[in-house]
């Protein structure tokens, strides 16, 4: 049962991309009054229309229904937005420097603003990945816009509220949260209150809330996220390894994360990591960590053997067909860096792509949703349209086995996972596959008729 407007908190969020949108409808759907501000006109179109400007399972229903009741609204007014909300979300975009460290004009233009037209108590979150000591730089961006107002006596508290969400299953993430970390200053018993009161509806059956000080929060995040690629690419340099000894990384896998001290999560060997996050914070705190006269050789590694992971798929394509890849058409399934995402950042598909145009293949590419993000990112990659480079993008998986040669799987879609093996074969002239995702058992392809290299397996 949602709670009234009346007795919900109010709330600004400053961004709508998928951290801001869902943090604003999730906190909405539990009837707090969320105004959503954006400076991009466009994206507050669409969702004043109706529509959601990403692809994100579950979120439309909830935007749509909030919008509906009056609990979620969106504006380009940042007047509007600051006189709103008690609690002051910053979700914007950090994205990297040319030096690898976290651009933060956006989360400071947005303090800034702030401090420039607020007129009470505000709670400003960080909710944007930002490095350690950016909650003491957003508080002297609004002390001193306060301060060019005469009004260096009004209270306000900075808080980092790192976020931890999953693209393609962040309303899950959000709404039943394994932890919420908040960072307040020492003594701050106010909007500690506020913040415990905020997500209790979230945490109802345990208490998951972390309260801690400012930069271990900050800190938290980069360490989360560094954590987590760091067992992708520890599994992808495994796997060359396990290639060349003639050992299965997937009986590797199990092998190991059997043990409750490893775990089963993020072991899956594949063609490189991508999106968002873990690229960035990867290199933020690699930068960070040199700027303390510390440099990281561990996110050195990290960054490195990714870099290389995302070559592994053209260099089995060329351990078959050679240099020159002219006369060959590959079909290509999944194009989004990971599954239930439109999401083409950093994706692996774009080095592969690019690769098979540089050598002069024809390419038949298909993916679930992410195709027109794709087309428009392929443009600048490319520096043409992608139909002008010989990348056709199909709509549908049958319509991308059309005239292939072979076929390469980048991204795990759930549709990719059991299709009819027999028809695969017919459809695809040379009978073969490349399985950047590690789907099918090396054995039912043997079976099937089929020429199977995957990653970190025995080719068959």
């Amino acid at each position: 049962m949602l709670l009234s407007r009346a007795h919900g908190m109010k709330i600004t969020v400053i961004g709508t991309g998928y951290v801001g949108l869902v943090t604003g409808a999730c906190l909405a759907e539990m009837g707090n009054h969320v105004v959503c501000l954006d400076v991009d006109a466009r994206k507050i179109d669409i969702l004043n229309s109706g529509g959601i400007p990403i692809h994100e399972p579950g979120l439309l229903e909830i935007v749509r229904s909030n919008a509906a009741a009056g609990r979620l609204e969106f504006t380009t007014d940042v007047a509007r937005s600051v006189a709103h909300g008690t609690l002051q979300f910053i979700a914007v975009g950090t994205p990297p420097d040319e030096d690898g460290s976290a651009d933060l004009q956006y989360v400071l233009a947005a303090a800034r603003s702030i401090g420039r037209l607020m007129t009470d108590y505000k709670v400003i979150i960080d909710k944007s990945t930002v490095p350690v000591g950016t909650a003491d730089k957003v508080r002297a961006a609004v002390a001193d816009e306060l301060a060019q107002r005469g009004h260096s006596g009004m209270a306000f508290s900075v808080v980092s509220n790192p976020e931890f969400l999953k693209e393609g299953a962040a309303v899950a993430d959000f709404t039943r949260p394994d932890r919420v970390v908040v960072g307040v200053d020492e003594g701050d018993d106010r909007a500690a209150m506020l913040m415990r009161s905020l997500y209790a509806p979230f945490i109802r059956n345990r208490d998951r809330l972390l309260v801690m000080d400012i930069k271990s929060a900050e800190f938290t995040k980069y360490a989360a996220n560094a954590m987590l690629a760091t067992r992708i690419s520890f599994m992808n340099e495994l796997s060359r390894l396990a290639e060349v000894m003639g050992a299965d990384i997937e009986a590797v896998r199990i092998g190991i994360g059997s043990d409750p001290r490893i775990g089963t999560h993020f072991l899956y060997a594949g063609a490189g990591y991508g999106g968002s996050c873990f690229p960035k914070d990867v290199k933020a705190l690699a930068r960070t960590a040199a700027e303390n006269g510390l440099p990281s050789q561990m996110m050195a590694a990290v960054e490195a053997v990714n870099d290389a992971q995302k070559q592994v798929l053209a260099r089995k394509v060329a351990s078959v067909y050679g240099e020159d890849w002219r006369g060959k058409t590959f079909a290509v399934w999944g194009l989004a860096f990971k599954p239930n995402t439109d999401d083409m950042r950093e994706a692996p598909s774009r080095v592969l792509l690019a690769e098979l145009v540089r050598r002069g293949a024809q390419v038949r590419a298909y993916d679930p949703v992410a195709a027109e993000e794709a087309a428009r990112v392929l443009a600048l990659d490319l520096g043409c349209a992608p139909e002008q480079a010989g990348i056709t993008l199909v709509n549908s998986a049958t319509e991308a086995l059309s005239g292939a040669d072979a076929l390469i799987i980048v991204t795990e879609w759930k549709e990719f996972r059991t299709p009819d093996f027999e028809a695969l074969a017919s459809a695809l002239r040379d009978r073969r596959i490349f399985d950047g995702r590690n789907l099918y058992e090396p054995a039912l392809m043997r079976d099937s008729g089929l020429h199977y290299l995957s990653i970190g397996r025995p080719a068959c």
